[in-house]
């Protein structure tokens, strides 16, 4: 090895004397030839000879710099040899484009539970689906996000690739929200766009004008929000947006309620057909506006989920109701629904058992039954929660979209016993002041738009984005506390009082006089769709 190296010493130092002489003879002609210039160019200025000296000097001082440098660098790559390292950009660059695939697992509600997914994300997942279950109290308020859930537009988030084939988060952002629950009924003189006359529709029992009601004070009031102006409803335009789509409402007498006031206020620009009916008092219902190719229909399903309601004959007194799945006699049709509006909530007050397929999760006021008695507020959320739920998983395996509206709970105003004269007697608004929205009406709202936040919540999130679905909350509830004037009463009946002023009287202070406060209803509902319409056009 040390001969080797000898050797391969020696002829370096050959090479290196001999580079050496070559450079030493380059130097003595580079000196004649300076010499010979000189004397040839004596005319030439001192400042042109003084550019050409130190140019000679740098080209000396680099050849004996490279003179000094050149041996030792040989000297190293003879003595350790060794390999260039390996660049690791390549292997970096490639590995970018690996996928990352988080490891999942299957929780026990079905849901694929990714352990990228923070755990704020994961309880809220986890809580929308499960909200029986609890969670701590600092979890609780991190994940709770107040939403104005008359407006709650869902915003969505979607990636575009830049140029660089970079990942950006876009947002789209929505017009501004309302809080609709803030604000006052004030006196209007334009009054109702239809009568008790003028519209075909109105059940019998709510067209109060028709049935001798004599105070029309009722008509004559809007709701005026603080935040936001909520204009008069514009037939014309609500027919425009539903333009070739179908628009359900889904619920109890209180949905169908609102569906009527609907169909009044469209019927004054453009009549409809009604094109399908069925079940007792024909609670299945659907309506034809040829003009606009548009449908609206109603179905009877008085608590969402799966249910037997009570009998007359007495064999069955109380309903029962199954919260693991959706009333089908809705569901079945939510491929050719482009729009629902969800409006449940009186009979909730009924007895009834609550079942969970074949488990028992307890009831409400039924006797002769041996079971937990349970809060109805609670059970009412869960039909919220399975419904919705069912909406999403349904339409995320269909593809067509849909928008999803709650309507709140409307609370009655019975004052005393429903069937005695003056249950509801007011004919006029209540003011804030007078009235505060508390109790079973507060409990039963909270249900509901806690809820639809949730599912709100839960379509916002990136890794859980269903954009088929988009859900608000039509939040009624302190509206509808402030009107005790707008129900039919004793004019439930046409004439309730031509014999006289009885004691005893048959009273409705449950629905709305039509037309009468309902119809707010569907212009709030109006102005969430013309924010939705707005965003995006589907």
């Amino acid at each position: 090895m040390k001969k080797r190296y000898g050797l391969s010493l020696s002829i370096v130092g050959k090479k290196l004397q001999s580079l050496a002489n070559n450079i030493h003879r380059n130097n003595i002609e580079e000196k004649n030839l300076e010499k010979s210039k000189k004397k040839q160019e004596m005319g030439t200025t001192i400042n042109s000879w003084k550019s050409q000296k130190p140019q000679s000097f740098t080209k000396k001082l680099l050849l004996y710099v490279l003179l000094a440098i050149l041996p030792i660098v040989l000297l190293r790559f003879y003595l350790y040899p060794s390999h260039f390292p390996h660049s690791t950009s390549s292997v970096n660059h490639f590995s970018n484009y690996s996928p990352s695939i988080p490891e999942e697992k299957e929780t026990e509600n079905g849901v694929s539970d990714s352990n990228q997914m923070p755990y704020k994300e994961k309880g809220i997942v986890n809580r929308v689906l499960n909200p029986a279950k609890t969670v701590s109290k600092e979890n609780e308020d991190e994940e709770h996000e107040v939403i104005h859930s008359s407006a709650s537009l869902s915003l969505s988030t979607k990636e575009k690739e830049s140029g660089n084939g970079t990942s950006q988060e876009e947002m789209i952002e929505t017009p501004p929200t309302c809080d609709y629950t803030n604000g006052e009924w004030v006196e209007d003189d334009k009054g109702p766009l239809y009568n008790g006359s003028s519209c075909g529709t109105i059940k019998d029992g709510q067209n109060c004008m028709g049935h001798g009601r004599p105070d029309t004070g009722y008509l004559y009031w809007k709701w005026r929000p603080r935040q936001c102006d909520l204009q008069r409803f514009d037939p014309e335009s609500f027919l425009r947006i539903i333009e070739g789509k179908h628009l359900a409402f889904v619920g109890d007498s209180m949905a169908r309620n609102q569906l009527e006031s609907l169909l009044c206020m469209l019927s004054s620009v453009s009549p409809p057909n009604l094109v399908y009916t069925n079940g007792d008092e024909n609670k299945f219902r659907r309506w034809h506006f040829p003009s606009h190719n548009a449908n609206v229909s109603i179905y009877w399903s008085p608590f969402l989920v799966k249910g037997f309601e009570k009998t007359n004959d007495g064999k069955l007194n109380h309903n029962k109701l199954y919260f693991d799945s959706v009333d089908e006699r809705w569901a079945s049709d939510l491929d050719t629904i482009d729009m629902v509006v969800l409006s449940i909530g009186h009979w909730y007050l009924h007895p009834a058992m609550y079942f969970d397929g074949d488990f028992v999760l307890g009831c409400h006021y039924v006797e002769g039954e041996n079971c937990t008695e349970v809060e109805f507020f609670d059970v009412f959320g869960k039909a919220f929660n399975t419904t919705l739920k069912g909406i999403v998983e349904r339409k995320n395996l269909q593809g067509n979209k849909i928008d999803v509206i709650v309507t709140t709970f409307s609370p009655h105003h019975f004052e005393g016993d429903w069937d005695k004269f003056g249950a509801c007697p007011r004919t006029k608004p209540f003011t804030e002041d007078e009235k505060v929205l508390e109790g079973m009406d507060a409990k039963m709202r909270k249900a509901e738009v806690g809820e639809v936040e949730n599912a709100v919540t839960l379509l916002n999130r990136e890794q859980n984005s269903v954009p088929n679905v988009r859900v608000a909350a039509l939040d009624v509830t302190k509206l509808a506390m402030l009107r005790p004037d707008g129900h039919p009463g004793p004019y439930m009946y046409p004439n309730p009082f031509a014999d006289g002023i009885k004691e005893r009287v048959q009273n409705d202070c449950v629905h709305w006089c039509l037309p009468g406060p309902i119809d707010t209803w569907n212009e709030i509902m109006f102005d969430i769709m013309k924010r939705w319409h707005t965003t995006s056009t589907r």
